[in-house]
């Protein structure tokens, strides 16, 4: 057992197998840890957040090593039956990879009984663990940049299906009609963890007609109570998305938390205006947004220093600040310019947007697609009641400057938990270069490009593990990717380091051209477990 850094708040435990992995999943859970946030299992490793007041990694890493592996989970009752075409482009390859004919390799994927080891990736991305053992091979040298939703697909010991149409490198055997993840469903996941699951050949058996619970939405429907008053958005070059705190407790779904990108300004745009700091707001980028208010109201614009212009009912035009309270009146129409500095604006209003949670939390994740949807030109925004707020705050301020394009932004990072992975001269090159930050970047992550690549030891394949906000993941090219709030839970590829948590709101405020230098304030050493 190894415990390896990750960040400031949270470690990867690395274990023997799968077995292990979910033994030390199941005893947590069991008997949870005062301090421990969330975890992510994977193939043969356990990634935990835990509270600093609570905890350090080192208390942490001696709690754990007390606990009994050598209990086996039993699985779940639950069995799913999936139907499958096989008609996968890669079936001819695996049975070449396996010295089976195709009908050999249909019939013991069909004979096989699988379990739900995790789920990650994807949301509904299942997996699947316990098939038969002459059906492993290895993961496609080219990735493909597109599997469509449905695809069945085999890597290594696992199994799996594609919930919706995504890159990835799975050798694809065959294709379902079966919907993996479908948020009128509950739960949306149709791979829960234990579950087992048994494939059967839609040329031999027909699909029986499924049956839906009860939907997912309908126990999230947002109830809360308006005075009538909305805002008519007049324009939108890029869809504003709704964005709080994030969401939590998903994990076992594949969900990752998304949530805005500068929490900081997240918060400080609800305490100008007077909400509960978690309240969701609009995070608004490159300008030229734009909506007509139909009443008196409050607003606030935080984050990305953006021009804000007001033009009320007569045609008079007006500016105000960002981090301060704005007093609206009925027909003003308010539009928002391009930041100078920065990436992210948020807009919150007095008493809140009215939005439909999903899976308790109102954020958007743009990967997962998950959550309310963009805001765009024409949509009519509802505004909640403002009964019981504290005042508006004329007291906020910017945390931090905000870079501009052309800037060089430092990062703090914590080195691993794959620092290991890499050359002396790899780890060297991290930080004595500068990374442009590309035009292909979004709110799942960062790419970067520097004249050197980060050198790898080897490049033997990394069982998929888990990943956090801010990890640096390199890939075989050796240009990094920084990930940021909607990337998926987890990876294959080795992370370098991580951003420090302090710095994550400052990584989501960088324009692209900017420039980034890591600067490690930790030096890369397996965790030792410690008692209080």
């Amino acid at each position: 057992m190894r415990f390896l850094p990750v960040s400031l708040t949270v470690i990867l435990v690395e274990l023997a197998d799968l077995d292990e992995t979910l033994a030390l999943f199941a005893s947590l859970e069991a008997d949870p840890l005062d301090g421990v946030i969330d975890m992510v299992p994977a193939a043969r490793t356990l990634m935990i957040r835990f509270r600093a007041e609570k905890l350090t990694a080192q208390m942490l890493a001696a709690e754990i090593i007390t606990r009994d592996l050598s209990a086996r989970v039993a699985p779940s009752e639950m069995l799913v039956e999936i139907p499958v075409r096989y008609d996968g482009e890669d079936l001819g390859d695996v049975a070449n990879l396996t010295d089976l004919s195709i009908e050999e390799v249909i019939r013991r994927h069909t004979e096989s009984i699988f379990t739900v080891a995790f789920c990650g990736f994807a949301p509904g991305f299942g997996y699947l663990v316990g098939g038969d053992p002459a059906l492993r091979v290895a993961r496609r040298q080219s990735p493909r940049t597109k599997i469509p939703a449905g695809s069945v697909a085999l890597a290594g010991a696992f199994s799996g299906v594609y919930p919706q149409n995504s890159p990835g490198g799975w050798q694809i055997i065959g294709t379902t009609p079966e919907k993996m993840w479908d948020l009128s469903r509950d739960p949306p996941a149709l791979f829960q963890p234990g579950y087992r699951v048994r494939f059967f050949d839609l040329a031999r058996k027909s699909a029986p007609v499924p049956t839906v619970t009860s939907a997912a939405l309908s126990a999230t429907q947002n109830e809360q109570a308006t005075d009538g008053l909305t805002f008519n958005v007049l324009a939108a070059p890029m869809p504003a998305l709704f964005q709080d705190a994030g969401r939590f407790g998903q994990t076992g779904q594949g969900v990752s938390s998304s949530g805005a990108l500068d929490q900081g300004a997240l918060k400080a745009a609800n305490r100008v205006v007077g909400n509960p700091v978690g309240t969701a707001a609009l995070e608004v980028i490159l300008g030229g947004f734009s909506f007509e208010v139909s009443g008196r109201t409050v607003i606030g614009v935080t984050g990305a220093p953006c021009p804000i212009t007001i033009r009320d009912a007569s045609g008079r035009s007006t500016s105000a600040e960002t981090y301060w309270p704005i007093s609206l009146e009925a027909g003003d129409v308010v539009t928002l310019g391009q930041a100078p500095k920065g990436m992210r604006s948020y807009l919150a209003v007095r008493g809140g947007f009215v939005v439909t949670p999903v899976l308790g939390s109102a954020s958007a994740d743009t990967l997962a697609v998950v959550g309310p949807d963009a805001v765009t030109a024409g949509t009519v925004l509802t505004i909640g009641k403002t009964d019981g707020l504290a005042s508006v705050s004329v007291t906020e301020a910017a945390a931090f400057d905000h870079p501009a394009s052309g800037e060089t932004v430092t990062l703090d990072v914590v080195m691993g938990p794959r620092s290991d992975w890499f050359t002396d001269a790899g780890i060297a090159t991290l930080s004595s270069q500068l990374w442009q930050v590309t035009p292909q970047s979004n709110r799942v992550g960062i790419r970067i490009a520097g004249d050197v690549s980060l050198q790898r030891k080897d490049n033997t394949e990394l069982p998929s593990e888990g990943t956090a906000t801010g990890a640096i993941q390199v890939p075989h090219s050796g240009q990094p990717v920084l990930f940021l709030a909607d990337h998926p839970l987890t990876g294959g590829y080795p992370v370098i380091g991580n951003i420090a948590e302090y710095h994550l709101d400052l990584a989501g405020q960088i324009p692209v051209n900017a420039q980034i230098r890591f600067r490690p304030v930790t030096s890369f050493a397996d965790i030792e477990p410690r008692k209080a």
